[in-house]
């Protein structure tokens, strides 16, 4: 699935070797009448990014719902795609019932330290008081924590503003470019997947 300015890539999917890429990591739906939030993420990130190459956007969900076979090709999947990430969007609406992101929360125990990851955790959701420990852990590690899914979206875009992927056959955007369009690049603070298996 391609748009003007983002390539998005499903699970299990070939992950592109070159251009900026930011990995969906949180929570994702275990039945079909619970609405992902990806979609919303995938819009705002459409309507934030402005760089010179299109955007990969690498979602943990299956394109068309066909879950892997095999448990092991999916958390492979998403391990190659959070390395290969420049930026990992942790969007955490926890729900315990519907969305209970357990396994994201081992995710971010192992990405809290790259200077790749930003926290979503939106205070309205239906369980916050389940995402007081990743926050901690989070502001330890001096990764920005933000409520909101359209900060959220602007504090990834930020890290891959400031350490732009190296790519041989393109050169790097000039000091002070800014890929969403503004002047100056924006500083910024740096130091699930599973679910898809039935």
């Amino acid at each position: 699935m391609t748009s003007d300015n983002l390539t998005i890539v499903f699970a299990r999917e070939p992950i592109p070797a070159s251009g900026p890429k930011v990995f969906l990591a949180g929570p994702t739906p275990r039945a079909d009448d619970v609405e992902s939030w990806r979609p919303s993420a995938i819009r705002e990130l459409s309507a934030q990014w402005a760089g010179e190459q299109p955007l990969t956007v690498l979602t943990p969900e299956s394109r068309g719902g066909r879950y892997a076979q095999h448990y092991d090709d999916q958390v492979g999947w998403e391990t190659d795609a959070r390395a290969a990430a420049d930026a990992i969007l942790f969007w955490i609406p926890r729900d315990l019932r519907t969305l209970p992101g357990f396994t994201t929360n081992v995710e971010f125990g192992l990405d809290v330290a790259t200077g790749r990851a930003v926290l979503g955790c939106p205070p309205t959701c239906p369980n916050p008081e389940r995402n007081r420990y990743l926050i901690y852990v989070a502001e330890r590690h001096g990764v920005p924590v933000l409520d909101t899914l359209a900060e959220t979206v602007t504090a990834a875009l930020d890290i891959i503003v400031a350490h732009p992927p190296v790519d041989t056959d393109l050169h790097r955007p000039s000091v002070g470019s800014d890929p969403r369009g503004g002047s100056e690049a924006r500083s910024t603070v740096l130091p699930e997947a599973t679910d898809q298996v039935q």
